[in-house]
């Protein structure tokens, strides 16, 4: 017998009905050889530190730093659990052979090798990995079985992972709790949520400190036409009166005319954080509903795996490409201008040496069931839309630059004329879409003919304005700055160079923003997400750049990465993550100040809330 052992019961029916397994049990189906199982996501975890040894138990800073010998898994405790536990061990020793379908990504790996462990499975195990799960590709993963060995640099990434979030999160939050928390209070330190914690107070002392400056901007109007002096603007008025008294009544003089032409690509097939960032934008959805949709319409067929960091599809998917758009019926309008055409093939969208397990989500053909609620139909023609317009042409535009002088005082003014909406014609009716960002130009005066060297008169005026502050972080904003560890960034190819240094993953960046909220550290007001004070005096006490430097974290993540490549060695990760938390126990425990920091959250006393200090949501 064949045993099959999935992440949720959903799944494994799929995958039973293709097998032809229709006999039900309690925790399992089987038939036609196969015996298919499931997990509720985790149902191991690491150990408590209470599991090693009795004095870990209460939060006392002589036992820290907690640094096992040896990391150990437990079952969680949950009766529910237990009980299917019982009856997927039961079944690994009935079993010939086990095919792990747990979800193809590093946590669904981690999931599904502690469960097959803690059972102390002796059995040979394959792999079935596939990117969607329509009943085609579920075939065509169990026709590709890997053996087990093929993914285990993922797995080790994976531990790696676990382990470091156990031994940073558990130590730093009960040192900085015992430290600097009042009674019973829990100040929840980890490797991901509080260097994007710090992103947020940074920005928000940014706000709160700014002191607004005025300017002035010198422009003239000339044939009706505003242009602007390419000088540098005035921080006193005086400074732009002066030049205005000397080139008010002198002839303005057209020095040159330069027309080009500009286009723009479609824009990248969606990842799952630009996906978040856009349904933030488009829908104000918030991160983590936007990845429990997708990952529903993942389930119901009709999207491909959600929890991906690459916006390409490899070369082989071309080919499906025609069947797929064939599929998106409710768009036929939007397809018309592609028939009858050879698809385009942009190496923006497909490049083998930019996808490893999974590429891009895009639609997978399937007709949408009815059952689709709004808020997935409205996802889904976010995804459909983008898939569409990877395949119309660019955006084109003439630009036209007219330079002028008076008085040795140059000027400028741009317009731009639309000559083809190429791929924003998928836009156009769209309300709040891509068609409609601020920062688009083809709302550019169209400028009148110009001969060089003419003259005439023209009014010079100064333009008073003031600096602004940096705008609040949104999720979407707060989604980007994770993924380029802080750095500013709207150009999608250094987006993409970037990606390899952001903190946290596609996949666990919303629960980080949601454990912010749910311990207090930040709110939201309308779209905008705004630190608390206990947040800000948090970030005071914390003095160690290794836990808040979005920057420094990111690297950490990039040898996450290197080591899901084979790239970079398990065992220097850990005795690095071991001796970043020692030296950080060091230096706390020497500050002789008497700070007290008390948040907004609800605390239970400290010995209650250790179990919950083991799982992912410390990281």
């Amino acid at each position: 017998m064949i045993l099959c052992i999935t992440e949720k019961p959903s799944v494994g029916r799929d995958i039973a009905r293709i097998l032809g397994a229709t006999s039900r049990h309690d925790g399992y189906i089987e038939g036609n050889g196969y015996c298919v199982t499931w997990t509720f996501g985790h149902l191991c975890c690491l150990k408590e530190p209470s599991d090693y040894t009795p004095n870990w138990k209460h939060w006392t800073m002589s036992a820290l730093p907690m640094i096992p010998p040896r990391f150990g898994i437990r079952l969680i405790d949950n009766e529910t659990y237990k009980k299917q536990f019982e009856t997927i061990a039961r079944l690994i020793l009935q079993c010939d052979e086990i095919i792990n379908c747990g979800d193809a990504g590093q946590e669904g790996e981690l999931i599904q090798r502690w469960v097959m462990q803690k059972a102390g499975c002796k059995k040979p195990v394959k792999r079935l990995w596939i990117n969607s799960m329509t009943d085609d590709a579920i075939r065509e993963g169990f026709n590709n079985l890997k053996p087990e060995k093929h993914y285990e640099s993922l797995y080790l990434a994976g531990l790696c992972r676990a382990i470091g979030d156990w031994v940073l999160g558990i130590n730093s939050t009960r040192l900085y709790s015992l430290k600097y928390g009042g009674r019973g209070q829990i100040l929840s330190i980890g490797r991901v949520q509080t260097p994007t914690l710090a992103l947020v107070v940074n920005r928000q002392l940014e706000i709160e400190n700014f002191v607004p400056q005025d300017y002035w901007e010198l422009k003239t109007i000339y044939r009706n036409v505003l242009f602007s002096y390419t000088g540098k603007r005035f921080e006193k008025r005086e400074k732009g009166d002066e030049i205005i008294q000397k080139i008010k009544d002198l002839p303005f003089i057209i020095k040159d005319i330069t027309k080009k032409t500009g286009k723009e690509a479609p824009p990248r097939l969606f990842d799952l954080t630009s996906l978040q960032v856009e349904c933030n934008r488009k829908l104000n959805l918030g991160a983590e509903e936007t990845l429990k949709t997708v990952q529903s319409l993942y389930e119901k067929k009709v999207t491909t795996y959600p929890r991906v960091d690459t916006t390409y599809l490899p070369d082989d998917v071309y080919k499906n490409c025609k069947n797929i758009l064939n599929s998106l019926s409710r768009y036929q309008n939007l397809l018309e201008p592609l028939r009858g055409n050879k698809l385009a093939k942009s190496k923006k969208v497909f490049d083998n040496s930019k996808v490893t397990d999974h590429h891009a989500i895009i639609p997978t053909g399937q007709s949408l069931p009815a059952n689709l609620t709004d808020t997935e139909l409205k996802i889904f023609d976010i995804i459909a839309k983008r898939f569409i317009s990877v395949f119309y042409p660019d955006f084109t535009f003439m630009q036209t630059i007219v330079t002028g002088e008076c008085d040795k005082y140059g000027f400028k003014a741009t317009g731009r004329t639309v000559t083809s909406l190429g791929w924003k014609a998928v836009y156009v009716n769209d309300t709040g879409g891509d068609d409609d960002k601020k920062d688009d130009k083809e709302e550019e005066a169209i400028l009148p003919e110009f001969s060089k060297g003419e003259t005439g008169p023209h009014e010079p005026k100064l333009v008073k304005k003031t600096t602004q502050p940096p705008k609040y972080y949104t999720e979407g904003t707060l989604l980007k700055a994770m993924e380029t560890a802080g750095a500013t960034v709207n150009d999608e190819d250094l987006r993409e160079a970037l990606k390899a240094n952001g903190i946290g993953r596609p996949s666990t960046r919303a629960a980080i923003i949601e454990i912010l909220y749910k311990r207090g550290y930040i709110v939201k007001e309308r779209k905008s997400i705004k630190a608390t004070d206990a947040a800000k005096d948090l970030m005071t006490v914390i003095k160690e750049e290794l836990l808040k430097s979005a920057r420094l974290t990111g690297i950490w993540e990039g040898k996450l990465r290197q080591i899901e490549k084979g790239e970079y060695s398990p065992e220097d990760f850990i005795s690095e993550i071991k001796a970043m938390v020692t030296e950080i126990t060091l230096s706390v425990m020497q500050d002789g100040s008497d700070r007290r920091i008390i948040t907004d959250q609800h605390n239970e006393e400290p010995k209650k809330k250790q179990g919950k200090k083991t799982s992912k949501k410390d990281k």
